[in-house]
């Protein structure tokens, strides 16, 4: 009896439906891999930041009102029990004027091989939505912002990401991508601590 029970293991282990098997839990594996590893993608982020934020200005405006100093702080951290990312930041003028207060929450959609933010500006009544792919070494992202002047689409690149600085770049379009202004805002980053915490 034990010898029957041996030789039908040991067909069942050579046949081409244990191999399917075997095949389907690596596959599986390797899909989980791939989800946890994008799921790191904007780990980057995470910690506390100080930032220059650069707005595009005509240049008649430049000549009459000056470049603006635009300052700010971003805190970024790992939601409990979730591979998403939380963070908010602080935009002021150079004379610590509260010009922006936003809030984002980064989800991995593992089904979509992509990222789902979404956001708030409470002082400026704005919401936002946009997804994020991690392409070349920097993370895009595409969306919209909506306030009481209405939609405007948004392109947004996290680049030259390093340990302790990353730059970020946005262009907008309110007449539903028809056309581009470029650059309309870049913001420099720079690490002043590796973690953060809400509040």
């Amino acid at each position: 009896m034990r010898r029957l029970c041996l030789l039908a293991l040991a067909i069942f282990l050579s046949s081409p439906f244990a191999a399917f098997a075997q095949g389907t839990d690596s596959t599986a594996t390797a899909s989980g891999s791939a989800a946890i590893a994008a799921a790191a993608q904007f780990d980057f982020l995470l910690g506390r930041w100080e930032l220059v934020v650069h707005p595009r200005v005509s240049s008649l405006a430049a000549m009459i009102h000056g470049t603006p100093k635009l300052i700010g702080t971003l805190k970024a951290w790992r939601v409990p029990g979730s591979g998403g990312v939380e963070d908010e930041i602080s935009i002021t003028d150079g004379s610590g004027n509260p010009l922006s207060a936003n809030h984002s929450l980064r989800t991995y959609d593992s089904v979509q091989a992509r990222w789902r933010i979404s956001g708030h500006d409470v002082r400026k009544g704005r919401t936002s939505e946009a997804t994020g792919l991690w392409q070349d070494g920097e993370m895009r992202l595409e969306g919209y912002t909506t306030d009481a002047d209405g939609k405007t689409l948004t392109r947004t690149r996290y680049y030259g990401i390093t340990a302790d600085s990353f730059h970020m770049t946005q262009d907008r379009s309110v007449d539903d991508g028809k056309s581009w202004e470029e650059g309309t805002l870049t913001i420099d980053a720079t690490r002043v601590a590796a973690t953060a915490t809400p509040g």
